[in-house]
């Protein structure tokens, strides 16, 4: 098969997107397929674009990159795009994705995460995996999310969407469930996410969470373990359990490696594991996603079970949990990659 690989992007994600689709690509090629790997925002910025020669050649725009510690400077990325242009899409991204079988979406946050890229992708008649444009809309929006797990009775922890005009009439002051966490409405990689035990902390970590986003979701703390569940076509993968060895799992502790330790299939009974599963299933399906997943939980010390979020393009970083959930029922990560594209091609 002749497949883009996307990453990169404009979001706070950037790192985490480009050291995905460096794996997903390295995975695709070595199974025998044409690969063209790019930055959907950069794109393809030579003058003459021999699109046919670039799947020959198997031409990356990158060899290799980690993700850092720190979140990467959006602006200077924008500074090295030649034609300074604001489009989203790089010079020959169309062109290149209309050319291929499919796109494959490494892409994390933002624009490629959101269902404005899949909206736009529809309309040019481009295939890509993962969720639909709705689906990815509904996912991103964690305020969103929640009224839609609430609608269909999956367990979520109380919590309110504030704006940044809440903040400038005073009703962020209504709060007052402590501890709580503080999270931007459509962020991922845990960016801009505190946990805080009081209203003059709460203050501060509303103030930093508005620099990324104008909606912030505030819910309270449930205490208890952390848990995420991949989904592939409306299947539950194994449970795994995520550990931090400090603090909670932020954007450090989820990308630096020895950081956390995670554990799959997680130590817990067959009637607990089957409840996150089912609870998983439900979620991917009340949010409209198709393809694959991966939800995450919490459960507290009762057993209660509390549904966080969903992730409509999960991370496939050497340190990601969808490829070790895979792992641990014989999916190989080049075999996981082209799964993701056969359950996607589904859709067309």
């Amino acid at each position: 098969m002749r497949i883009v690989v996307l990453s990169g992007g404009l979001s706070s994600e950037r790192e985490v997107s480009i050291s995905s689709g460096n794996k997903v690509y390295t995975a695709l090629k070595e199974r025998g397929h044409q690969v063209v790997f790019l930055d959907v925002y950069m794109g393809y910025e030579k003058d003459t674009c021999d699109i046919d020669n670039l799947f020959e050649t198997n031409y990356s725009f990158t060899d290799t990159i980690g993700v850092g510690e720190q979140i990467p400077d959006i602006e200077s990325v924008k500074d090295q795009r030649q034609d300074k242009s604001n489009c989203y899409l790089g010079k020959n991204i169309i062109e290149i994705c209309r050319s291929a079988d499919i796109a494959f979406l490494a892409l994390h946050g933002g624009v490629g995460e959101n269902g404005q890229l899949q909206a736009a992708f529809d309309i040019l008649g481009i295939k890509y995996t993962g969720a639909n444009y709705l689906g990815s809309a509904i996912a991103m929006n964690k305020g969103l999310t929640k009224s839609v797990l609430i609608q269909n009775k999956i367990g979520t922890p109380a919590g309110e969407v504030f704006t940044q005009a809440d903040k400038e009439n005073g009703s962020l002051y209504s709060w007052n469930i402590f501890p709580c966490v503080v999270k931007p409405c459509s962020g991922g990689s845990s960016v801009g996410v505190s946990l805080v035990e009081d209203k003059e902390n709460f203050l501060k970590a509303m103030d930093e969470a508005f620099i990324w986003e104008n909606e912030v979701l505030v819910e309270q703390f449930v205490k208890g373990r952390e848990f995420s569940i991949g989904v592939i076509e409306g299947e539950a993968l194994p449970v795994i359990e995520i550990i931090p060895k400090s603090g909670f799992y932020d954007y450090v502790n989820k990308y630096q490696a020895g950081k956390t330790q995670e554990v799959c299939p997680a130590h817990l009974d067959e009637e607990t594991t089957t409840i996150l599963q089912r609870e998983a299933e439900k979620a991917f399906k009340a949010l409209n996603l198709d393809s694959y997943a991966r939800i995450d939980f919490l459960l507290d010390m009762d057993n209660n079970t509390y549904c966080l979020e969903a992730n409509s393009l999960p991370g496939m970083t050497p340190t990601s949990l969808l490829p070790q959930e895979a792992g641990v029922v014989g999916i190989s990560y080049g075999e996981l990659c082209e799964k993701i594209i056969q359950v996607s091609l589904k859709k067309y």
